[in-house]
């Protein structure tokens, strides 16, 4: 991995200080986030103490048309109310590989294992050089997704699960993992009411599932879902009903992300 190049690009909005203020009246009450053990899921990257990252990482899961990122930018807007800064990181925000990404699926010829390997070089430099850094610092890191979406894709796909979870190995636990969960049925009326079209990758199509783009769309985040059902158990996430008012589900995620600054236990 490579640290002399310009830093990944990265949704930045700074707080004068990234430490939590004091503020009065009738300001928002700032939440002092409290020390907790920090470890990698795996091998982790040499030389990297995860003891010395101060700052919290937050994970929103979910499929396209779940509202994940709409959730995102509104805890983004209430964390840094409370005086937290926050940096926002998600798929293919890394300056190493996300144009060659982009111009790689256009031609949708990719096979399983580049693909693979393109994402998890994107999730490497966004992880050394964004991540990290900003943890380092005592920042609030809001992942719009995480390892777990492209280990489930990687699933679908007939990856080897060991091998998978070997690559990801660098990765580390965050603090809390929240999984917006919308039926299949659900997601492709909203994908097509918000650009008329469905995505090849997100459809499966490279998996010939079926001719038609829509029933491909159907069962390839049918899959999906029962891959994110079973990765649920494993590394717990939080399951979160994304059949709710946005404001609604905005509440319940603010609730448990302050549990997680305080050192509470989650529901």
């Amino acid at each position: 991995m490579r640290n002399n190049r310009r830093p990944a690009a990265v949704v930045l909005k700074s707080t004068p200080s990234a430490s939590p203020r004091k503020r009065s009246g009738n300001s928002p009450r700032v939440i002092v986030p409290q020390k907790t053990p920090r470890r990698f899921y795996g091998h982790g990257i040499p030389g990297v103490d995860p003891e010395k990252l101060a700052g919290r990482l937050i994970v929103v899961e979910g499929a396209d048309g779940s509202g994940r990122s709409t959730q995102i930018r509104l805890l983004v807007e209430w964390l840094e109310g409370n005086g937290h800064s926050t940096v926002q990181v998600g798929l293919k925000r890394s300056s190493l590989v996300s144009e060659e990404l982009d111009r790689a699926q256009e031609g949708n010829i990719l096979s399983h294992t580049t693909l693979s390997l393109f994402y998890a070089t994107d999730f490497a430099d966004q992880l050394e050089n964004i991540i990290l850094p900003a943890l380092r610092a005592g920042q609030m890191v809001l992942a719009d997704r995480y390892i777990y979406t492209l280990m489930a894709r990687d699933i679908v796909r007939g990856m080897d699960e060991e091998w998978v979870k070997n690559v990801y190995g660098i990765a580390l636990i965050p603090d809390a993992v929240f999984y917006v969960h919308v039926s299949p049925e659900e997601l492709v009326q909203r994908n097509l009411a918000k650009s008329a079209a469905l995505d090849y990758w997100e459809s499966g199509m490279d998996l010939g599932l079926a001719r038609d783009i829509f029933d491909s769309f159907l069962k390839y985040q049918a899959l999906m879902a029962q891959q994110f059902k079973r990765l649920q158990r494993i590394y717990r996430f939080h399951i979160i009903d994304g059949y709710r008012a946005v404001d609604e589900i905005n509440a319940e995620l603010r609730k448990k992300i302050g549990a997680v600054l305080t050192g509470d236990q989650l529901d």
